[in-house]
């Protein structure tokens, strides 16, 4: 029976599945032709329609290619594409080594990255050094739009910024890497606004796609659908809670979300996450500390359900600091609890209102 169940809940995984990312190898797969052999090479037939459509659905885009940095970029920029991949990784390193990069840099999981190439030694050595990855043959790219992974529920406005909202935190990490002084001065700079509030009808599609695309910054992996989510945010037993911030470079957008499940004595925190765009922030905290603030507000006790996995532990450290302790456990579920006694104050960096 363990077995069936295990089978069960992969299965579900499987089918929640998404791609953050398409990484496009450019000779004979973007192209035809090889670049450093002939210059007038031919964009593949349909290319710039997917590209164009994977960005307006929130899928990101990045580059591995074998190849001479200078030579290729300057054909990107002259087929008006180049602005459509982040952290291209275009130099003479292994393919899978390259992936890894680019994962690292978009903070985001091996196993959200899709891989294009038209080499099956390529394919090949990325699928034995990185399973994690999803594997498409060059052959497959007119079938890209039609695969269920590259096709999420709902198109958000957050979505169709999304690369946008990159290409801000590139700028901010570049302002980061030139400023002199703490990181607490440096966040100051930015000016940072950061909103709460009761999620609404038209928040519940970034909410549902929020349980879904967020795996590191979540307390417990739980994912809920839009009528789900819907359910929640009608009832008078539970408090569903959205974050967005801004900052002088543009809009992260709605970056957080917080289920609460309310009894007369005792709330209970069923899920709490943020993006990974704002792990550096600060405003994590800031979101718990709201919490456990309206708790003592309304005289109850505050509990939360913590699911640990090989990815969330930066937010069980987080429960830690902010003085949760647990008080039981069951296989990978663990209780905790605040006693509300130490809630710390908004930092003076943020901007912070609460509706």
């Amino acid at each position: 029976m363990v077995g069936i169940q295990e089978q069960n809940i992969n299965s579900q995984q499987e089918d929640k599945k998404v791609i953050k990312c398409l990484v496009w190898d450019l000779d004979n797969t973007f192209w035809d032709g090889i670049l450093l052999e002939d210059e007038q090479v031919i964009l593949r037939e349909n290319i710039v329609n997917i590209i164009h459509t994977l960005d307006n659905r929130g899928i990101l885009q990045s580059i591995t290619s074998k190849n001479d940095y200078a030579t290729a970029i300057a054909k990107l920029e002259e087929y008006g594409l180049k602005e459509y991949f982040l952290y291209p990784q275009i130099n003479w390193n292994s393919k899978a080594s390259s992936l890894k990069e680019i994962a690292k840099l978009l903070n985001i999981g091996l196993d959200a990255i899709a891989f294009v190439d038209d080499q099956l030694f390529e394919l090949e050595e990325v699928k034995f050094s990185v399973p994690e990855i999803l594997c498409i043959n060059a052959d497959e790219i007119g079938k890209i739009l039609d695969m269920p992974v590259m096709n999420p529920r709902f198109l958000t406005e957050d979505s169709r910024l999304r690369r946008f909202m990159y290409l801000s935190d590139i700028e901010r990490q570049n302002a980061e890497k030139d400023f002199v002084g703490t990181a607490e001065e440096f966040l100051a700079t930015l000016n940072m606004n950061f909103t709460i509030s009761l999620a609404q009808e038209e928040d519940l599609q970034r909410a549902e796609e929020l349980t879904l695309r967020t795996n590191q910054l979540n307390t417990t992996g739980y994912t809920y659908s839009y009528d789900e989510l819907n359910n929640f945010r009608t009832s008078e037993n539970h408090k569903l809670l959205i974050a967005s911030l801004e900052d002088k470079y543009g809009s992260y957008g709605k970056i957080g979300l917080v289920l609460i499940e309310c009894q007369a004595d005792v709330w209970k925190i069923k899920l709490l996450l943020m993006s990974c765009r704002v792990m550096s922030r600060g405003v994590g905290t800031v979101m718990l500390n709201y919490v456990m603030s309206l708790a003592k507000t309304n005289n109850v006790r505050l509990l939360s359900e913590f699911v640990s996995n090989n990815r969330n532990r930066m937010m069980y450290i987080s429960y830690k600091f902010a003085g949760f302790k647990e008080i039981a456990k069951n296989d990978d579920l663990i209780v905790l609890k605040n006693d509300l006694t130490r809630i710390q104050p908004v930092p003076a960096y943020i901007k912070f209102q609460a509706s």
